[in-house]
């Protein structure tokens, strides 16, 4: 089946030109014929004006998966500054006297998605594209602290992450999901993506593998029920945070000669590890701490706190560099992050909510897009709720592309055979780096949705939703790839003539 369908992509990426209207037919012959004629299939295909040129079920409703993040992306860009920042500060509930603070540190976070290791530009030899150190900005704050004079902290080592909502899990977000980095809790503060990286390396046979955390805090305890199999045996390792204080649990089969590969683990209380974190490294800078370590997401609890000067601040990355996340390498997390930053910021409140009003908003109001034709639930695409249309998502697209916005946009956008998630697509095709668009995956969906450069210039818009299908992810996205590679054929732009 899936040596079928890379057959059917060579075969539309290099087929020659045909004349009048028969793109049409050829991309119907193409989605009609067995397997793919058994799947619900959404497509739009528009000029870079946002006229609508080819649509099959263009305006039905599909889950779109990842490609909801393009929503979250241009609203960001469009109403957003490029270059906003929010900033991470640290209070203290009482006075320092002869190095000692007499009273409660707290750590509050505003939204901050930065603090990880993770490259935030395309180009990732560029100088400042990636952050190696996501303590940078914790071990900034403790400089900060010894310049005020704080040696001592008497009181508690607090994280306070009510700068969102209380609500850190999305409700219609699936279980099985939970215990992984794309379903990571969204909090105020939060470090590392609010996952933390497990390493599983084969020992002897028979014998349990050895795990490896990072980053490794000292607030974790490992359960290792795992076991290295024989050569060949499958690899189905498990993860659960058992009931208890950071207790992880993990299981499974890890085999001999298969190359460690790192899992991406979501932790249970980002907001307190965050605060711990802080802990390690005011230790390390040479700031005892007497109290304990806690954690809040009561917005009321400090309030009158926050509102004097902090003794430390922080400030994020710019917004431009969030979407490269976001868009390029399709983290979910960030994108909950913004949604609710866009609701704190614009909105009535920093929630899922929130955010999705603002982006309603936007879609309606701005872009001009029917309410019918999308319904949103969270920001990333992995709830099964949302909703959107192949025709909502060109439409989208073209106007963002005639946005002033559009630049900082587009530097986010996966680039065929170049970057992000297309990386690895088109690869030796005439499509390599005139493909810029959005993936999405998930169990029986899967999308593409963005812009196809013509060999004799112009640009086409397009939007590819498969749903309901049994292929597997691998296979459907051949089917999809051979579908753009059908519409990549084309010469000219304003009539279409492949």
């Amino acid at each position: 089946m899936l040596r079928r369908l890379h057959l059917l992509l060579a075969v539309s990426a290099a087929a020659g030109p045909v004349h009048g209207q028969d793109w049409r037919a050829r991309l119907d012959s193409l989605l009609d014929r067995p397997p793919l004629d058994r799947h619900l299939w959404g497509v739009a295909i528009a000029d870079s004006s946002g006229r609508l040129l080819y649509g099959r079920n263009a305006e039905r409703l599909f889950t779109p998966a990842s490609n909801t993040k393009l929503a979250v992306a241009a609203a960001a860009a469009v109403l957003l500054p490029a270059d906003l920042a929010v900033h991470t500060s640290v209070y203290a509930t009482g006075p320092v006297r002869n190095g000692v603070l007499h009273g409660d540190l707290v750590l509050y976070g505003r939204g901050d998605p930065s603090m990880s290791r993770r490259c935030f530009h395309p180009d990732t030899t560029r100088a400042g594209a990636c952050r190696r150190d996501p303590f940078e900005p914790l071990r900034s704050l403790a400089l900060q602290l010894l310049d005020a004079g704080v040696r001592e902290v008497a009181g508690d080592v607090i994280g306070d992450g009510s700068w969102f909502g209380p609500e850190p899990i999305h409700p219609t977000w699936e279980s099985g999901d939970l215990a992984w980095w794309y379903a990571a809790p969204v909090t105020g503060l939060g470090f590392t993506d609010n996952s933390l990286e497990l390493l599983a390396v084969p020992a002897a046979e028979g014998a349990p593998a050895t795990l490896t955390l990072w980053p490794d805090l000292g607030d974790v305890t490992l359960e290792n029920r795992t076991r290295t199999g024989a050569p060949g045996t499958r690899r189905s390792l498990t993860v659960t945070w058992a009931p208890g204080p950071q207790r992880l649990v993990v299981a499974g089969d890890v085999p001999i000669g298969q190359r460690p590969r790192t899992e991406y683990v979501s932790v249970p209380e980002p907001t307190l590890r965050t605060a711990t974190a802080f802990r390690n490294v005011l230790a390390q800078s040479g700031i005892a701490t007497r109290g304990a370590t806690r954690s809040t997401n009561d917005s009321l609890l400090f309030r009158v706190v926050r509102e004097g000067t902090p003794l430390a601040e922080v400030a994020s990355r710019p917004l431009r560099d969030w979407l490269v996340p976001i868009l390029g390498a399709s983290q979910n997390w960030y994108a909950e992050m913004l949604l609710k930053q866009m609701g704190r910021l614009l909105g009535t409140e920093g929630t899922w909510s929130g955010g999705r009003e603002v982006i309603r908003g936007f879609l309606i109001d701005s872009v001009g897009i029917d309410s019918t034709q999308f319904s949103l639930s969270d920001g990333s695409g992995l709830s099964t709720l949302n909703l959107v249309s192949p025709a909502a998502f060109v439409r989208l697209l073209a106007y963002v592309r005639r946005h002033p916005a559009w630049p900082v946009f587009v530097a986010g956008m996966p680039v065929a055979a170049r970057s992000g998630t297309l990386e690895t697509r088109f690869l030796g095709t005439a499509l390599e780096g005139r493909v810029i668009a959005k993936t999405g995956t998930l169990s029986g969906g899967n999308a593409l949705s963005g812009y196809l450069e013509l060999p004799a210039g112009g640009t086409l818009i397009f939007s590819v939703v498969a749903n309901h299908h049994t292929l597997g992810s691998r296979s459907m996205i051949s089917a999809i790839d051979s579908v753009v590679a059908a519409i990549g054929s084309c010469r000219v732009a304003l009539t279409l003539a492949c």
